[in-house]
């Protein structure tokens, strides 16, 4: 669940989809929105990693959002999108297909991860929030990492 230091304290979250589907990230934890160019396949590495790009003289490995979340693709894809992000030191891309708006959350919006919702995300989210009838699922970004290592160290 998300933590609120008090009720009244808003955080905000920059909205994402992914084949349709609602995800929110702590805006706190996203560095840049960029359209990925030039992927370099990294031989042996894990399917959810896509591989590894230069940004503005920074080597980003690139994270498949559709193959950490087990989403099949409907559809080829062709405008990705990433959202940059840093975790111990390196930098990141989580490939999406579309960034949406900012949402400004209380503490009264956000709601656990109800058991109905499939293992996978339940493993790297924090919380749900209903919006206009959709439901946006609040990612982790820390359990989303704790995955990654663990299967690259598996």
């Amino acid at each position: 669940m998300v933590e609120f230091a008090d009720e009244n304290i808003v955080k905000e979250y920059i909205t994402a989809k992914i084949d349709n589907q609602l995800f929110g990230f702590d805006i706190s934890e996203i560095l840049d929105v960029f359209v990925p160019q030039s992927i370099t396949r990294v031989p042996l590495a894990r399917p959810e990693i896509s591989g590894v790009l230069n940004l503005r003289g920074r080597i980003v490995t690139v994270i498949d959002m559709y193959c950490l979340l087990d989403i099949k693709r409907n559809v080829q894809r062709t405008n990705k999108i990433a959202v940059g992000i840093s975790h111990k030191s390196a930098l990141y891309g989580l490939l999406i297909d579309e960034i949406g708006e900012v949402v400004k959350l209380k503490k009264s919006d956000i709601e656990s991860i109800p058991d109905t919702l499939d293992e996978k995300w339940r493993s790297v989210s924090s919380s749900v929030v209903q919006l206009s009838g959709n439901l946006l699922v609040i990612l982790n970004i820390a359990k989303i990492f704790d995955i990654i290592m663990v299967q690259n160290a598996a």
